[in-house]
């Protein structure tokens, strides 16, 4: 049981690193948006993921580099979709935060300054977007699958102990993100600031879609 420890740490050390999974669950924080619904899919695909990878997926993987490959590929063109939409976001605006059902914009202090409002993004959309943004990440069957279940097949007959710590380092990660993130909504209380965030999402987006393509 000890080995749930270094799974733990393991898993934090592959997920700590800025990237566009976790830069969108980052967003939805601060916009308190289907933020729970977002952290469930993060944390279950990675848990999904690791035992994919301790029951031996990761053979699979290096056996057969093309399915690397193709999800590289896919994900550099879902990656670069993404980041046009926040670059429209960041040049026309309507990315801001969320009014409430009671009209007052969620996280804006009295007599801040008021931010458009904006309908609420369909939960449908969210969980695709955070599905694709897991699955069609190449790293993840690299990181998760064949490194992370090649580690975890060197602790034996505890490598499922070892799973386990590393799912839980994975919901310890996204849940401190997901709901951490709602501090920073009273720096982002202007319409201005969300259109910069937006910007800067839609630099990051494009980098990692061109290192994919680099490979």
């Amino acid at each position: 049981m000890i080995t749930v420890i270094p799974g733990f740490f393991v898993m934090l050390s592959l997920i700590l690193a800025i990237g566009a999974q976790n830069v969108f669950v980052l967003r939805q924080g601060i916009r308190r948006e289907h933020v729970g619904l977002v952290i469930a899919i993060c944390a279950a695909s990675d848990a999904v993921l690791v035992a994919a990878g301790v029951a031996g997926l990761g053979r699979l993987v290096e056996a057969v580099p093309w399915l690397v490959d193709a999800a590289r590929l896919a994900g550099a063109a879902f990656l670069l979709g993404y980041a046009a939409l926040a670059a429209r976001r960041a040049f026309v605006g309507g990315g801001e935060l969320v009014p409430t059902d009671g009209g007052e914009e969620v996280g804006v202090p009295t007599g801040s300054v008021a931010v458009g409002a904006r309908t609420t993004t369909r939960r449908t959309t969210v969980a695709a977007t955070a599905v694709a943004l897991t699955w069609l990440n190449p790293h993840v069957y690299l990181d998760t699958v064949f490194l992370l279940g090649s580690v975890a097949t060197s602790h034996g007959d505890d490598r499922w102990w070892f799973a386990l710590g590393a799912a839980a380092g994975s919901v310890t990660w996204f849940t401190c993100l997901g709901l951490g993130a709602r501090h920073l909504s009273g720096v982002l209380r202007t319409a201005r600031s969300w259109q910069v965030l937006d910007g800067a999402i839609a630099v990051v987006m494009v980098v990692i879609a061109v290192s994919l393509l680099r490979g």
